[in-house]
Parts: C-alpha cells; structure tokens; sequence
C-alpha cells in the first residue's frame, strides 16, 4: 500500500503528535533531549516493519513533500542568520570545519578498522565512513555504483543506505544526552536574550497573528524563489548543490540587505511565527523521514553494520566530547553545537538541527549554534567530503 501526499502528511502529523505524547510522559526521553519526530518516527517505522514481518505487506509514503519541507526549513534557518551572528561566530565556524574535516579522515579509517574483523572488503569501511554517515543516504547512493565496480562490494547500495538509516537514527538519539551530560557537568547556562532559532519555549506567552503569518509568507516564497533560481545558476556552472543550500543562502541575503533598505519594515527575523515556523517544517520533515524507513530490508546486513556502527558511535561521542567542545571553548554555546555536530557526524544536517532545538527549548537560546552547525553540515561538508572519499579509495586501491 503507498500512501498518496494528503495521507502520508496526515500520517505524518498523528505520527509526530505521538513523538510529543510520549516525550511528555516518559520521563527518561524528556531529561535526555531525545527529539520528538525521532521518538515517534522510529516507533512508527518498527510498527510498519512489524506488518511488513507478520503480514508480508508493505506500507510506502508519498515523500514529495518532505523535500518541500526540508527547503522551507532551511530558508528559516537563512532568515534567521544576521551577519551580526555570523561574523561573531567566525572563528567558531573555522574551528567547527577544521575539526569536521580531520573526523572525516577518521570516520574512514574507523570504518575501515572494523571491517577487518569481518569478510567484507576494506572500501566498505569507507562506505559505512564518511560516505553514509557524514554524506548521508544521497552520498551513499550515488556512489555505490563506484564501490561495487571498483571494488567489488556486493550490495553497496544498500550497505550505504543501512549505515546511512541507523546512523540517522542513532545521530537523534545521542545529541540530547551529549548536552546534558556537558550542560550539568560544566554548570553552563544560555547567556543570549535572543528567540529559539527553532521553535517556541513558551507557547502561551508568543504572540502569532495573521498579518505576521502572512508576512512570513511572502518573504518565505520570495526567499525560495530566490534560492532556485540560484541553484539553477550555479548548475549551469558545474557547481552542483542540494536546492536547499542556495535557499539557506537567499534566506540569508534577504535578512541582510532588506532591513537594511526598508528600516520601518517589521523583518521577520527572530520572531515567534518565524520559529514556528521552522520547527514545524522542521518536526515532519523528520517524521516522513523516519517513518518511511524500510527497516526489514536491512536485516540480512545486520551483523556486519552493527559493527561498524557500534566503532563510529564510540568515535563520534569521544570526538564530540573530548574535541568539538573544548576547542569550541567549552561554554554553552560549544555545548549546543556539539550535541548537533554529533547528530551531524552519524546522521544528516537535520538530525543536528532537531538535536540543538531539543536542547534549547529547554536550556535557552543559541543563535550562533543555528548558523555555523548548517553552514558546516549543509555546505562546507559536502564539498570536502567529496575531495577525501576519494583520496580515501586512492589509498586503499
């Protein structure tokens, strides 16, 4: 059965509404930040898989609008980002991408590390490395074909796309507990007076109207048709791009330069509609995700996947920990953006981006942790991940 766009954002919304339910009633998903799209998208997607199990009849969403959301999402975060913030975020945005890039050579060599307890060949260490995890599912599929022709790994595809699901899915889980542990450990506390980037701490207390809503509107679509327009730019270029990427950018450069030529204007930046916003786009976008995952597709791989995964939970955790947060400076900010940098190490920019608005809601604001995490994780990543896969499987070969 596959469900057609109206009913898989209906499904999308009981299932998130689910994620909320659950995250106010058990007390252990609530102290540890665990996200709530990832709470129940996951329990959804085991439900699904259990029918597909017992019953042998599988369920498929239509997930056209889940890439429409993940664009919305990130033209919020562009909006969102005043150049005020970026350039007080500069040297942490250095760091962050240095730091990004050594974890990606030693994602690899992790991955590589654990595939020599098992039979499969060595450039699957890559593939379960910085291609799946860090790269996420699109990285992984487009260079499985090269794995399995040059390399000979049978089933590159969905090696990469397994590492790439269960790396989504531990990247939500351990974000929340990885700021909590530094938050109590270190007595840190937010020091900005800024809105949630994502998302409103106190519902009751925001004031959402319709001219602000319809506001939000325009410059939401004017943004977005900015950003495509960019994309198509850039493509004909040779630069290739996810279409969000020169969204997150149009955002940006609306924010900058608007405010700036029209002063009366009330801008959207920083107001409750514009989180809201973001951390509803945000919230389905990862619902659809994790509850269209296939996961009995996945089980004959299990053995080996699970070892690779278990070497990159132990890495990413020790490098969050021990590196991003001390070299970040070790205060409250460092501690937002690590426990997004380690949803971003195993699982995808989004998986950050849910991380640190859990972690906010309930510690407070940090501006700076919403531009440099996407920054990194959407477009510096991408490309230098590209350039070292490929020294990688050089070395290997």
């Amino acid at each position: 059965m596959e469900f057609f766009p109206r009913q898989t954002v209906i499904i999308a919304v009981l299932v998130l509404f689910l994620g909320k339910f659950l995250t106010k009633r058990i007390n252990a998903l609530k102290a540890f930040n665990i996200p709530e799209p990832v709470t129940g998208g996951m329990l959804a997607s085991v439900c699904f898989s259990l029918i597909y199990v017992i019953f042998d009849f599988n369920i498929s969403f239509s997930l056209m609008q889940r890439d429409v959301l993940l664009v919305i999402f990130f033209t919020t975060i562009g909006l969102n980002a005043k150049f005020s913030t970026l350039l007080e975020g500069g040297k942490s945005l250095v760091i962050l991408l240095l730091l990004a890039i050594c974890y990606l050579f030693l994602q690899n060599l992790t991955g590589i590390g654990a595939t020599m307890l098992t039979d499969l060949p060595p450039a699957t260490g890559v593939l379960g490395g910085s291609v799946s995890l860090s790269g996420g599912h699109g990285t992984a599929i487009a260079w499985a074909p090269s794995f399995e022709n040059r390399f000979g790994v049978i089933n590159a595809a969905e090696i990469g796309i397994a590492c790439a699901t269960f790396g989504l899915v531990l990247g939500g889980v351990i974000g929340g507990p990885v700021a909590k542990y530094l938050i109590n450990k270190h007595n840190l506390s937010s020091t900005s007076k800024a809105q949630l980037s994502v998302g409103i701490k106190n519902e009751k207390q925001q004031s959402i109207s319709v001219d602000s809503v319809l506001t939000l509107l325009l410059v939401l679509s004017i943004a977005v048709g900015l950003g495509l327009n960019l994309h198509k730019l850039l493509a004909s270029m040779g630069v290739m791009l996810p279409i969000f990427v020169p969204c997150l950018f149009a955002g940006i450069l609306l924010t900058n330069s608007v405010p700036l030529i029209f002063k009366k204007i009330s801008w959207v930046s920083q107001t409750p509609t514009l989180a809201l916003v973001s951390d509803l786009s945000l919230g389905l976008f990862l619902a659809m995700s994790l509850m269209s995952l296939q996961l009995w597709a996945l089980i004959d791989l299990a053995g080996p996947i699970l070892l690779i995964l278990a070497a990159q939970l132990i890495l990413t955790l020790s490098f969050s920990i021990f590196f991003v947060f001390r070299f970040l400076g070790k205060n409250y900010d460092a501690a937002v953006i690590t426990s997004g940098y380690a949803g971003l190490a195993l699982g995808a920019t989004p998986t950050a981006i849910a991380n640190m608005t859990a972690v906010t809601k309930k510690y407070g604001a940090s501006p700076k942790a919403f531009i440099i995490v996407p920054l990194v994780g959407a477009f510096f990543i991408d490309l230098t991940n590209a350039v070292i896969i490929q020294m990688m499987l050089n070395w290997i070969n």
